[in-house]
């Protein structure tokens, strides 16, 4: 009776729910398998491509790092996009200490185009 009156109580439901959201379809999933799939293993089934063909080559393609570089800084900037519309939105109603945090976050950014662009990595050539 002491479990139903403490406040974490609501928490264990919760938990206990998300665990019961996640690993409900994978059981209902396996079940079904079990009961409707084929038993026929064999070599061709177990095979890496039951249907298909094989692969010729190595798969692994390279790309240059420049690539990679471009997307971080397309992200970060993204992100930039994501925190300054709120702001934006609420610019009149907020005080003068939010606005100078936001133009410290401002001026970081500004500081990571110039080091993105200063390594070239705004360069398409």
């Amino acid at each position: 009776m002491m479990f139903i009156n403490s406040p974490f109580t609501r928490v264990v439901i919760l938990l206990l729910g998300a665990i019961g959201f996640g690993l409900g379809p994978l059981a209902l999933a396996w079940l079904w398998s079990w009961a409707y799939a084929p038993k026929k293993p064999g070599a061709s089934k177990n095979a890496t491509y039951e249907c298909g063909l094989e692969s010729k080559g190595d798969p692994r393609i390279q790309f240059r790092v420049e690539y990679y570089l471009y997307a971080i800084v397309f992200l970060i900037f993204d992100v930039e996009t994501v925190f300054l519309l709120p702001f934006a939105a609420a610019f009149t109603g907020l005080s003068a200490a939010a606005c100078i945090a936001m133009l410290v976050f401002v001026l970081l950014l500004v500081e990571g185009l110039i080091w993105a662009y200063g390594k070239g990595i705004l360069r398409w050539v």
